[in-house]
């Protein structure tokens, strides 16, 4: 099922993103975390895609599975930073041949060998190439793309960057996801400049629980994300206990969720981190709110 007809139901629910192992030695463990959360019966579930394309083949392996072992809808990542045109259309050919769908075009992280290149040799420069290419090459295909409520870190400001966003959009976007966010006025903010600007897609708001402190610093560096104080100092009161930070960081997350529920939002896109910890006990806080 394509997440666009998903979303139409107008009902409240979940969705978790999940990532692929990063070495074979490490895939049976991942893949036992990935089953847990599908047998959560979520909305869609997305499948991250490693870093220079390392992991794309277990991408392909887990979105396949959780489709056709679990019936859940599934969402593949595909980057294209570090990629050839030739090694696109691969890639392409491949989701085609395992029945997905549904696929997020990226850029994807620009790998640390390539920062100094010259960019205007690349064959993909930005998302855009390749949610245009993936469009002509397969109409079907129901494609999302990444937007930031809080501004691109490499864009000089919003309304530039919320220009990129419409050009991405229109070049066959048919939903988006939002970076992480921890303050839910922003993401109010963003969706009615993107409408001004003539974006109607679907925005699906990503929400990352913050379950050790650790993870604060990556989640700033990530998305360059603004930390409202309450959220400050609900990590600094309880960021030196493993369990008490768990505890108040599915909270923090849960009450975003409702927040979001409550304003018209249909479907949230949890980050998970592979935790089905994590996700069972943000869905079971919601059950009543979402069917479950």
């Amino acid at each position: 099922m394509k997440i666009t007809d998903l979303l139409k139901s107008g009902v409240p629910s979940l969705s978790f993103e999940v990532f692929p192992p990063k070495t074979e030695m490490t895939f049976e463990s991942v893949r036992g975390a990935v089953e847990e959360i599908a047998r959560l019966r979520p909305a869609f579930m997305s499948v991250t895609y490693g870093a220079g394309g390392g992991t794309s083949q277990y991408t392909l392996d887990i979105a396949k599975s959780i489709k056709e072992q679990y019936g859940v809808p599934s969402l593949a990542h595909l980057t294209c930073v570090s990629s050839t045109k030739t090694t696109v259309k691969e890639k392409i050919a491949a989701i085609k041949a395992a029945g997905i769908e549904n696929v997020m075009a990226l850029r994807g992280d620009i790998p640390k060998s390539m920062e100094n290149d010259d960019r205007g040799g690349w064959d993909y420069r930005h998302a855009v190439d390749l949610v245009r290419e993936m469009r002509e090459a397969n109409p079907n295909f129901c494609i999302g793309g990444a937007c930031y409520p809080e501004v691109h870190p490499e864009s000089p400001d919003q309304n530039e960057d919320i220009k990129r966003l419409r050009e991405k959009v229109d070049a066959g976007c048919d939903f988006l996801t939002t970076q992480m966010f921890f303050d839910n006025n922003l993401l109010y903010n963003f969706l009615y400049k993107i409408r001004e600007a003539g974006i109607t897609v679907p925005v699906i708001p990503g929400i990352m629980p913050i379950t050790n402190a650790a993870q604060i610093e990556r989640a700033i560096t990530l998305s360059g994300s603004f930390m409202p104080r309450r959220f400050v100092s609900l990590v600094d009161r309880f960021g030196h206990s493993p369990a008490a930070m768990m505890q108040a960081g599915i909270a923090y997350a849960t009450d975003q969720i409702i927040d979001l529920y409550a304003n018209g939002i249909t479907n949230v896109h949890v980050y998970s981190m592979n935790n089905p910890g994590v996700a069972e006990r943000i869905m079971t806080s919601l059950s009543d709110i979402i069917g479950k």
